[in-house]
């Protein structure tokens, strides 16, 4: 079992190699985790090194498409550092991306707690907790050269591939009364469009909402009002370069976009 100053050791050296735009092969065998639960404690010591308060949570491999793109065979929880967000219309560097792909997602802002508890969030449990919906853009990363060989255990540790992300405006539509499983963002990128679905996301964004609540009811961590959760593409990642502007239309929930420099 890592010790807390093994758990604080892996974690400061992911966090520098995602400030230094750096990558490595993989944790030391020492440092490396074992099981879901060391990889979540290392996760959670890059908190330690942010600059603020957690802004919310992403949900990685949501999709069958997000699961092949990091060799996973199911979903995982990443933190949001508020030091990554990136303004709706902004810029988005390239530095050290060697990812280099964005992601349409569905946002959620909650506006209630939900605290750790026996019985697991139902999805109208976790919706009547929700505040506002959000068109969204995250731009992932690994610290792993080689993220695909990487491993579940070593991808959580790495926040679940978190880098960057941008949060659209809150949608004024009734959300609430939609069908999200059906509703199809519009993405423009490189003068291409492309067809996004809100079923590509575990099923449907309601259903990774809840996931999410629950993977963090089982860690014993809250899910605190004003935190945003994104809930996983609901396009196959696409490739990004410099010099892009990718935007997603949302319909009636709105758009967001961000340039790449």
């Amino acid at each position: 079992m890592l010790d807390n100053n093994k758990i604080a050791a892996a974690s400061r050296i992911l966090h520098d190699h995602w400030r230094a735009g750096t990558k490595l092969e993989g944790l030391e065998t020492s440092l490396r985790p074992r099981d879901r639960s060391e990889a979540y404690a290392i996760q959670a010591a890059i908190e330690n090194h942010s600059t603020g308060s957690l802004f919310g949570w992403k949900i990685a491999a949501t999709s069958e498409a997000g699961q092949k793109h990091i060799n996973v065979d199911g979903p995982m929880a990443g933190r949001i550092l508020r030091e990554t967000v990136i303004a709706d219309g902004g810029t988005a560097s390239m530095a050290g991306n060697e990812m280099r792909v964005a992601e349409p997602e569905f946002a959620f802002r909650m506006q209630m707690d939900l605290p750790p508890r026996a019985a697991a969030y139902t999805v109208r449990d976790v919706l009547d907790a929700v505040d506002t919906l959000h068109p969204a853009i995250e731009i992932p990363d690994s610290r792993f050269r080689d993220f695909v060989s990487a491993g579940a255990e070593q991808i959580i540790a790495d926040n679940a591939c978190a880098h960057l992300f941008v949060l659209g405006a809150p949608t004024t539509s009734n959300w609430r009364a939609l069908d999200l499983v059906e509703e199809k963002p519009a993405i423009a990128l490189r003068g291409k469009q492309y067809t996004g679905l809100g079923k590509n996301v575990l099923g449907d964004p309601r259903i990774a909402l809840a996931w999410l609540a629950n993977e963090l009811r089982q860690l014993g961590i809250t899910l605190r009002r004003g935190e945003v959760v994104t809930t996983g593409t609901c396009h196959p990642p696409l490739p990004i370069q410099p010099g892009d502007l990718f935007e997603a239309d949302f319909g009636v929930l709105g758009r967001v976009s961000v340039g790449f420099k």
